[in-house]
């Protein structure tokens, strides 16, 4: 009997790649924004040495994921297999542009200093991704699964859903029309005119609404025949050419860069490892190892071709397996990048779509990642999964303060933290409690599952973790260092002693009904 080989493209791959290909295509509008108007970065290096190696390693990567999709496939004779979604990191993207690339950039008065300094950031996380690939499924076996999907809904909640649906609703006409469009299908399983792809409905109503409007002086969406002319000029073949100097000149701001490579280093690390424990829940189990691996292999090749963003396995896999995609959409939208960011298509496309229209897409995943949380996990585990997603909604508070008072040419030090406490605003608390806020939340809900599952000598054991953490400046804090925090590393280590007694001497009230011993702690998948 001959084997049979996996399908490489199916129906459900059509709306797949449109939704994804999509979120990638706004991650590569919003870098390009980035580059160009907050770095102030010209036009040639942008779209003739970036975006070149941006698209190069998005291919390698989604490449790889198909491939990965294509052996599990193969070797399960299962159907269903969905690759796993990658591309830029989203909050990195903004870390390295702001805290690295900015401050370097506006200091020397030379964009490609700061450049240089955002390829020297990744290059280090890069080896912090493939060292820590072997360690990750220790940490995925010990955790509880309400702990991992609790703090990566924190990310899509506050990082994910937050701006897409600030978006809409300040262009209500496109954004809220395009999201019902999505919601009717995805949710509400409505087939459009030939089974076209809901995404690209979405698309296309949301385009020709931002069009119309504009042809009757209306305005939304921005639209305009001027810029859409100039974008044009843009175009032409860039091949990514290396950047080994780039890299190695960046060295002489280690300093400053060695303060947050190493912990989103880690950061990266752990979301990896939830994203991959979200894809096990849907149905389809990839090795931790060679998925984190992969991320740092292709993030370095990038970097040494010029490209300053690290690459990431991203949030979504159950949302596009519930839209039908199997292996091809990774494939086929790696291929988009490629013509796009190699012919300078880019630049186009910012100026025929609205972004508002593409929005909704967005705000579906964090729906579905947020909700999956509390589905795939015993209902008695959803205190923990509030309490780890807490720390994400404080960081991304701190943010937008962050960001309105640098707006305003000040900061939060300047102002003074006595005078925001007296108005509500507990800059202090939410710089504490967001600090690092990924391990923060998977600290906090594993925690607070062992509580429930009155398992106290392991939530005593997670609260030490919490406490050495801590004391170097992982969680809680703002730099890696020694004693970043120490109040609140005592803190945990009081929470440690009182639980580790809890274990020993305490009379246990036995577990209410429909709570599960730790069964939704999964043993990890052969690497």
């Amino acid at each position: 009997m001959t084997e049979k080989k996996p399908v490489l493209w199916t129906p459900g791959d059509w709306n797949a790649f449109f939704g994804f290909g999509t979120n990638i295509l706004v991650n590569l509008l919003v870098l390009s924004g980035l580059l160009r108007f907050v770095l102030k970065m010209p036009d040639q290096l942008v779209f003739g040495r970036i975006l070149p190696a941006t698209g190069l390693m998005m291919c390698l990567s989604t490449f790889y994921y198909a491939w990965l999709a294509y052996k599990l496939a193969k070797s399960t004779g299962r159907t269903d297999v969905c690759a796993l979604p990658s591309g830029i990191s989203v909050p990195h993207m903004f870390v390295v542009t702001f805290v690295i690339m900015l401050p370097i950039a506006s200091k020397t008065h030379d964009p490609v200093q700061g450049w240089e300094a955002g390829l020297t950031w990744v290059f280090i996380q890069s080896f912090v991704l493939m060292v820590g690939g072997f360690i990750a499924p220790v940490i995925r076996r010990i955790t509880p699964r309400a702990a991992l999907l609790g703090t990566l809904a924190g990310v899509s909640l506050a990082f994910i859903s937050m701006r897409p649906a600030l978006e809409m609703f300040m262009t209500p006409v496109i954004g809220i029309v395009c999201f019902a469009v999505i919601l009717a299908s995805w949710f509400g399983g409505v087939r459009y005119f030939k089974g076209m792809p809901a995404g690209l409905v979405a698309i296309a109503v949301g385009t020709s609404i931002a069009w119309i409007s504009s042809s009757l002086g209306l305005g939304y969406g921005g639209m305009s025949v001027a810029k859409l002319a100039q974008s044009v000029s843009n175009f032409g073949f860039s091949f990514p050419t290396p950047a080994f100097s780039h890299v190695f000149s960046g060295f002489k701001f280690l300093g400053v860069i060695l303060v947050t490579a190493i912990p989103f280093g880690i950061y990266d690390l752990v979301e990896a490892m939830d994203n991959v424990e979200s894809a096990a829940v849907a149905g389809d189990s990839f090795p931790t190892t060679r998925v984190l691996t992969a991320d740092g292999i292709v993030s370095l090749i990038g970097c040494m071709m010029g490209n300053p963003f690290i690459n990431a396995v991203y949030i979504g896999h159950p949302g596009w397996k519930a839209m039908g995609g199997r292996i091809g959409y990774s494939a086929a939208t790696g291929a988009m990048v490629l013509v796009l960011s190699w012919f300078g298509v880019i630049s186009l496309i910012v100026a025929l779509v609205p972004v508002v229209a593409i929005s909704p897409i967005l705000l579906y995943i964090g729906m579905l990642m947020g909700a999956q949380a509390f589905q795939e996990t015993p209902k008695s585990h959803a205190p923990a999964i509030v309490l780890a997603l807490a720390p994400h909604l404080a960081a991304w508070g701190k943010l937008q303060i962050d960001n309105a008072l640098g707006a305003a040419g000040t900061s939060a030090v300047e102002v003074g933290l006595d005078k925001l406490g007296q108005v509500g605003v507990l800059y202090q608390g939410l710089s504490v409690m967001g600090g690092g806020a990924i391990l923060g939340g998977l600290v906090l809900g594993a925690i607070t599952v062992f509580i429930i599952e009155r398992q106290f000598a392991k939530a005593a054991a997670f609260a030490m973790t919490g406490s050495v953490l801590t004391f170097f400046g992982f969680i809680h804090g703002e730099a890696i260092g020694i004693a970043q925090t120490p109040v609140v590393a005592v803190s945990y280590v009081g929470v440690a002693v009182i639980l580790f007694g809890c274990s020993k001497y305490a009379a246990i009230v036995p577990a209410v009904s429909g709570v599960h011993e730790s069964h939704d702690v999964l043993p990890v998948p052969a690497e």
